[in-house]
């Protein structure tokens, strides 16, 4: 068991907080896949919630299925972040994020994300107040720095447990290296080396089990969140922990399991959005998927321009599948 706070979690395996990605159709069909301690909505605006706007309730929708579920706030407004995370406990949320480390610039330009290593006493304070707030775990997501001139990451993590933060994750490049180069395993290291007891959390080039255990054994972090390593291979939360577990990988799923999955993400979205929508994601998502499944090029072609959920079923039963293998379910 992993723990954030009081709320325990089956693993110590994390979903990406990731832009434009992990809502909660990809949520849906990422969970019963197994292994996911945690799944995070993408950044959300505290004012936006605070209006209800639509763009903001869509990131914060959940359901019952969706559990846990850690909402990530960016902005530099203590009273805003303090009321949205209080609406947000109330309706469905199990931890409270902070992002202190998103490179993006409409975001810094807001005084969030990455723009709060400049003024680590000024996030320390607004976590403090968040902590004191909300009867549910609060915890921060950073970068180890805006640059390699000012690697705050292992201060401000030591300042952030001492004002009450359950846990902090660590993307382990700097706000200028966005996200070129190789994660930097020592950088985590010292923000481990840095905190009492709470876990730190490591996160970046996550691509395959092996890459989760390596990132454990060489910074002593205690989970590991994975992104982008999520959007092509679902399974990676199943064979991280299995493989972390008991060091064996379970048998690799099948083209038709793949494909199952994303019909059924297809059908997600288009119960929680419309057919219209599902559409036009799935030509956009379906670039991550085809990684594993190696499409054509005809095949991915036709794929790209689907209008319909009629063309999309069509299409995904005419993929070629093995002799004597299943149809891919309706």
């Amino acid at each position: 068991m992993f723990s954030l706070g009081s709320l325990r979690l089956i693993s110590n395996l994390l979903l990406s907080p990731i832009a434009g990605y992990c809502d909660l159709a990809f949520r849906l069909v990422v969970r019963p896949l197994g292994g996911l301690g945690l799944a995070c909505t993408d950044l959300v605006n505290p004012r936006g919630v605070l209006r209800q706007t639509g763009a903001s309730m869509a990131l914060i929708r959940t359901e019952p299925d969706d559990k846990p579920l850690c909402v990530q706030f960016y902005g530099a407004n203590p009273a805003e972040m303090i009321d949205a995370a209080k609406y947000c406990r109330d309706h469905g949320a199990d931890v409270i994020d902070i992002n202190m480390g998103c490179p993006v610039a409409k975001i810094c330009t807001r005084g969030g994300g990455a723009a709060m290593l400049s003024d680590p006493a000024s996030a320390v304070r607004l976590a403090a107040a968040v902590v004191r707030a909300v009867d549910l775990p609060v915890t921060a997501k950073l970068r180890l720095g805006l640059d390699d001139s000012s690697m705050v990451a292992p201060q401000l993590a030591a300042d952030l447990e001492r004002a009450g933060v359950a846990a902090v994750t660590v993307h382990g490049r700097t706000a200028a290296d966005k996200f070129g180069g190789k994660v930097r395993l020592d950088g985590i290291a010292r923000v481990v080396e840095a905190v009492r007891s709470i876990p730190v959390i490591g996160n970046g080039d996550v691509r395959s089990p092996a890459d989760a255990k390596r990132m454990i054994d060489a910074t002593g972090c205690a989970g590991v969140m994975i992104g982008r390593g999520a959007l092509s291979d679902p399974w990676i939360f199943r064979d991280s922990h299995a493989y972390l577990t008991t060091g064996i990988l379970p048998p690799p799923p099948t083209v038709r399991d793949r494909l199952d999955l994303v019909v059924r993400h297809f059908e997600q979205l288009k119960r929680i959005k419309s057919e219209r929508v599902a559409c036009a994601i799935m030509r956009q998502r379906f670039s991550w998927y085809a990684a594993k499944l190696q499409p054509s090029p005809e095949w991915r072609h036709r794929m790209r321009s689907v209008r319909s959920g009629e063309e999309f079923h069509h299409l995904m039963h005419e993929y070629p599948l093995s002799e004597g293998t299943d149809p891919v379910i309706p």
